[in-house]
């Protein structure tokens, strides 16, 4: 399990003095989506904190709640509305009486359940990529394509976080203006490879200060004071790492159509939210003012560009946000003026990069 401490610190405890508190309502039988039974697997991991937190913020209709864990943790307590819920452990039929299923345990985990799930007639949010590009499986950004929820078949996809980081502004640009191709370039944080990321990252410093030498148990390296190509697998024939390949891949299922994109991931030595930098070229000439016009009238998103005080998108400030930050908006000028902008942005990817988006495609099966 990870560091009981740095959960504590980032994400609020999991397991607290429950004296006192009534029983929480359990769930014997399906309850409607109007107002589900709903069950978190992953519930302890760094994402499956935050979907609790998130149904909490949004005022998710719960009926009643399930939450499943390792082995190792069965019978833990997690706190959800005042009520403590028991870590339970998957087996045949535990997803029987449960409407809606948010996974985050990975993904052979979602490999194995998530079809078991659906065929007990629960319907699944997938956290993991196993399904994202199966035909079948609708991949959602709510903002971008909700209305493909009405697809389903018990799945629904929730793309990868740099794609939905990135998706949110870039969709709502290539709508008004089309955009023939994207170039973008990630910094992305420890909070993406989870809390024993986090752990070793902090361990790192504490190391560094105290002149020992540098746990390396997760990146196998030196994490602090360092930058690395992203940690995921490498593809030999074309050179992309597979988060990168995702991004490819993921955002022309999601914008419905073609879509080029040119991307390099990168692991900094942040904890929490991810930053991207963005270079789009358009099909057609447009105003710096037209573009901050369309962004200021986008869903999810909040423009932080202040030039003369040097204040834009940063890591710190996007950490716990719901809406993804958008600044150092500027012409390209390697382009004919108006044929293209850079752009910055920094987001939560514990939120909307992963848990948010997740609890937002449940809400759309409520609203449908």
């Amino acid at each position: 399990m990870a560091d009981e401490k740095l959960k504590e610190h980032f994400f609020g405890s999991s397991q607290r003095d429950q004296n006192n508190l009534p029983p929480p309502p359990m769930a014997t039988k399906r309850n409607g989506m109007k107002n589900p039974v709903v069950a978190i697997a992953g519930a302890t991991g760094a994402v499956g904190i935050e979907m609790r937190k998130c149904l909490k913020e949004l005022n998710f209709p719960v009926h009643s709640l399930r939450v499943f864990a390792h082995p190792s943790e069965e019978g833990d307590l997690v706190e959800f509305n005042g009520h403590y819920y028991p870590c339970e452990v998957v087996k045949d039929n535990s997803f029987d009486n449960i409407d809606i299923a948010l996974f985050s345990a990975g993904g052979v985990f979602s490999k194995e359940w998530a079809p078991k799930a659906a065929a007990a007639g629960c319907v699944v949010v997938d956290n993991s990529p196993e399904f994202r590009m199966d035909p079948n499986v609708p991949l959602i950004v709510p903002e971008v394509n909700g209305h493909a929820v009405k697809k389903h078949n018990n799945i629904l996809a929730n793309p990868n976080c740099t794609t939905i980081l990135m998706n949110v502004p870039v969709y709502p640009l290539h709508k008004a203006f089309g955009v023939k191709r994207a170039v973008v370039s990630t910094y992305q944080a420890a909070s993406g490879a989870g809390l024993d990321a986090m752990n070793e990252l902090e361990q790192q410093a504490k190391d560094w200060v105290h002149k020992k030498p540098l746990t390396q148990d997760i990146f196998g390296r030196q994490y602090i004071w360092n930058l690395f190509n992203h940690n995921s697998p490498q593809y030999e024939d074309n050179g992309y790492n597979q988060e990168e390949w995702k991004m490819i891949e993921e955002t022309p299922k999601i914008f419905e159509g073609p879509f080029k994109v040119a991307v390099t991931c990168v692991r900094v030595p942040v904890l929490r939210a991810h930053c991207e930098s963005i270079n789009l070229q358009f099909k057609k000439k447009v105003t710096l003012e037209e573009v901050y016009d369309v962004l200021q009238n986008s869903k999810g998103i909040r423009i932080v560009d202040d030039r003369i005080n040097n204040k834009h998108p940063e890591p710190l400030d996007a950490s716990g946000e719901f809406e993804i930050l958008v600044g150092r908006i500027r012409y390209d000028q390697s382009l004919e003026e108006g044929y293209g902008i850079d752009m910055f942005i920094a987001g939560d990817q514990l939120l909307k990069g992963a848990a948010l988006n997740a609890v937002q495609i449940a809400e759309l099966l409520i609203q449908e």
